[in-house]
């Protein structure tokens, strides 16, 4: 990927993601929160009452791939049966959140 002149920031995307299985009660908004901070990721992720978390994040791309990544994974006790992924539009964030 080709770095963007010298004073803008690369491109943007937004997505969200529907996470599904064993992945409420086990840490895994935590685990998000993390993974997302770690990438410089804006955005928010909270529990579904069907069971599912909700994941949104904006960012570089190529960090939006890597945290898509770690969704699939979970956190230890999280047990991933399935990842819906789409692109969504641009919300206007300053930080990654838990709700």
């Amino acid at each position: 990927m080709a770095m963007p002149p010298l004073g803008q920031r690369p491109p943007e995307a937004a997505r969200e993601w529907y996470v599904s299985g064993r992945v409420q009660g086990v840490g895994f908004r935590w685990f998000v929160q993390e993974h997302a901070d770690e990438l410089g990721l804006r955005g928010w992720v909270r529990n579904e009452d069907d069971g599912r978390v909700h994941v949104y994040a904006i960012g570089n791309p190529e960090h939006l791939d890597r945290l898509a990544a770690r969704l699939h994974q979970g956190p230890r006790m999280a047990i991933v049966r399935g990842v819906e992924q789409r692109e969504a539009p641009m919300q206007q964030l300053s930080s990654f959140q838990s709700r």
